[in-house]
């Protein structure tokens, strides 16, 4: 009669598909977790907010180009990588600052959330948005 030998080796199949699994669900849900922006929004019935001299405003064009109201550059279109550099400094020096969204009112939804994400990326937690207040029309 022929011995036999016990077999040591560790079945590593069922761990490969717990991995699989684990993997499908990490790559579902990790784009859900970076989509939202924490906007800190005045509320409807709350005054306009009185004009500082030392304002941030990023404003974004009719063409998506982004522009701030600060440093050498004003007027000038930016790019990402400046935008964040330049919000980054802002707030480190002022952490509280509350940085303004100036959007032009032909501008694709996409190109304002893009900017409030760079204004993210740089630290920014308190954000607004410039809007111009609608004419006052008589209804009855």
């Amino acid at each position: 009669m022929a011995k036999r030998k016990l077999s040591s080796d560790i079945n590593v199949v069922p761990y490969i598909d717990v991995m699989l699994v684990l993997l499908i669900i990490f790559m579902v849900t990790a784009p859900l977790l970076v989509q939202g922006i924490d906007v800190e929004l005045p509320e409807a019935d709350a005054a306009s907010l009185s004009s500082q001299e030392d304002e941030v405003v990023l404003s974004v064009t009719a063409r998506g180009e982004l522009m701030l109201n600060v440093g050498d550059k004003q007027g000038v279109p930016l790019s990402d990588e400046e935008v964040v550099e330049r919000i980054g400094a802002i707030i480190r020096a002022r952490p509280d600052k509350l940085i303004l969204v100036e959007g032009d009112a032909r501008v694709p939804y996409q190109h304002v959330a893009h900017g409030m994400a760079l204004l993210q990326q740089g630290g920014a937690r308190k954000i607004g948005f410039v809007t111009q207040p609608r004419e006052q029309t008589s209804r009855r």
